[in-house]
């Protein structure tokens, strides 16, 4: 995976890569899937629920730049693959399904929130607890391609930014309402 996935699409930060190592894929899939966890495309779970490609994770922390002086939020799996390769790299971690985040207000405000998955548009409750100068990263679904997008919040406002088309799964409970369209 690291030679073969993130090494050859430029995740060559040593830190990223060493948090990969450390963190078996397989130990967050089904047991039917394990032979299947560090193919390069998404991992069916169950209920509609997917393990990013390792790419997409590489590329998130890498553009996440973590730091222990990091407050984060993780919307996702608190248990999952990201929140384990998250939770060394960062002073602390929330975590809150994609379902509660745009439900309630977590503690706050985070100077990194990080969303496992791809989402239509970000929630306002949700870009409310990144604190002013914090960072974002999510992916970003436009016109049905979906991107890694980060993003920082300034002036009270959260602005993204699309860097790489990937594969990330969608989070269906952070889709865009429904618009009529002609």
């Amino acid at each position: 995976m690291i030679d073969s996935q993130l090494r050859t699409s430029g995740v060559n930060e040593p830190w990223v890569l060493a948090a990969m190592a450390r963190v078996a894929r397989e130990d967050f899939v089904p047991q039917p899937m394990r032979a299947a966890a560090y193919i390069d495309r998404a991992v069916p779970l169950g209920d509609g629920r997917f393990l990013a490609a390792p790419l997409v994770h590489g590329r998130m922390l890498a553009e996440a730049a973590p730091t222990l002086n990091d407050n984060a939020l993780l919307v996702g799996d608190g248990s999952g693959y990201l929140a384990a390769l998250l939770r060394p790299l960062v002073g602390s971690l929330d975590s809150v399904t994609a379902g509660e985040a745009s439900a309630r207000r977590r503690k706050g405000p985070y100077s990194l929130i990080m969303i496992d998955g791809a989402i239509e548009e970000l929630p306002a409750a949700l870009g409310a607890q990144l604190g002013d100068g914090g960072r974002l990263v999510t992916g970003l679904i436009v016109r049905g391609v979906s991107r890694l997008a980060t993003g920082r919040k300034v002036a009270g406002e959260v602005a993204l930014l699309p860097l790489a088309e990937l594969g990330i799964p969608a989070l269906p409970e952070l889709a865009a309402p429904k618009r009529w369209s002609f």
